[in-house]
């Protein structure tokens, strides 16, 4: 099963989702092609009714340490109820470019 497939199962098991997008974003990134290193997740679910952001995402976090303790080396996410969602109009935000990171960074002599 690939990262994608395992991540798109294990949050569906745990949130019930009523929208779900795993999007593998590794192309954006100084990896080697076919990656599955780094995603941004579209979440909509009901389970995030009463929670903060952050109890969101320590949620997503603990579902998904495996993979981040494994072959995930960038996880970004936009966790929403379906109300909120539907406030939204289902827009999601744009995944900023990558940068290189510290190779790129002036910091590092670079």
């Amino acid at each position: 099963m690939t990262v994608a497939a395992t991540i798109e199962q294990k949050i569906a098991d745990a949130v019930d989702p009523v929208h779900l997008e795993v999007i593998n974003e590794s192309h954006m990134h100084n990896v080697p092609p076919g990656s599955e290193s780094h995603f941004k997740l579209i979440i909509v679910s009901d389970a995030f009714d009463g929670k903060r952001l952050i109890g969101r995402h320590q949620l997503i976090n603990a579902t998904l340490k495996a993979e981040l303790d494994g072959p995930v080396h960038a996880l970004s996410m936009e966790t929403h109820t379906p109300a909120e969602w539907e406030a939204r109009g289902g827009r999601i935000m744009a995944s900023p470019s990558c940068r290189g990171g510290a190779k790129h960074d002036p910091a590092f002599g670079n």
